[in-house]
Parts: structure tokens; sequence; C-alpha cells
């Protein structure tokens, strides 16, 4: 067993509790947040806990934290993401896709890896959707919780 990756190329992210792994998620949407840097309102959503590919769910699971960003005024869409991208790279984060995607409204998605805090996170443009946002997905690596410990789910 490689614990460096998963068969769907997840990186281990150590050892955690689910609750402990859920704060450092949420710390790095703060850290998107701040950003953004234009006015505006995020949502209030929570992360969750799901299992990692093939493996025990009670022993070893990833966060994925979704949350959406609200500018404040429509014609700043465009200036959050563009900050996003400009400040991922002086942050540690790798940018590794950023265009428009398939879907009929064309999104701009930005997906970027930190290799050092070992997660990853999407971010879709959503300019058509009313009112206009950008959606954000933090996910972590594979964590394995500490011994003698379950995965806490929620």
């Amino acid at each position: 067993m490689s614990s460096s990756t998963e068969s769907d190329d997840v990186p281990s992210a150590g050892t955690s509790t689910s609750r402990d792994a859920a704060a450092r998620a949420q710390q790095l949407s703060s850290r998107l947040r701040d950003l953004i840097d234009v006015e505006g309102k995020a949502s209030d959503g929570s992360p969750g806990v799901q299992g990692c590919a093939g493996k025990d769910r009670d022993t070893y699971f990833r966060i994925f934290h979704k949350w959406s960003f609200y500018p404040a005024s429509a014609a700043d869409l465009g200036v959050a993401m563009e900050n996003l991208k400009e400040g991922l790279p002086k942050q540690g984060w790798k940018i590794v896709q950023y265009g428009p995607d398939t879907s009929a409204n064309r999104n701009v998605v930005l997906i970027a890896d930190n290799d050092e805090e070992r997660a990853g996170v999407h971010i879709a443009q959503m300019e058509k959707r009313n009112p206009p946002k950008l959606s954000l997905t933090v996910v972590s690596g594979c964590y394995q919780v500490p011994d003698g410990q379950e995965v806490e789910h929620f």
C-alpha cells in the first residue's frame, strides 16, 4: 500500500480527526475569500466528510467544503476570478486548469492544487446565474484518523 497516492491520484493528507481537517478546509476557504478581494457575500456552507475511494470509511476520509461568493456588483465577478487566478500561485497553489467549461453557459473554471496543504480547489464563474456567483469547492487529500479513533461523518 502506497501512502503517497491512491488509485485515483488523491494524495495522502496525513493523519487528522475529521473535525480538525474540516477546520483546516474552512481556513483555506477563508484565505480564498481574502484573495477574491471584492465586496460581496459568501454563503455559509459547512465542510462535509466523504470516504476515500477503495479505503475503509471508518479510517480514511476526505473533506469537501462547497460554498458560493456573490459579488455586490455583477461587474466584479470577473475581477474576483482574476484576483484568484493571480493570487493563488503566490500562496502555493498551482493552477492546473483555467478556461470555459463544456456547459451551455461556458462558465469559466479554475482548478488549482496546493501540494503543501494537500488540497485542491474547483472554482466556477457563473455569470449567467441570477444572481451571478463564484461556486467554490475546496477538497482535501485523503486523511487517516489517529489510531484508535473512527471517522466522524458530518
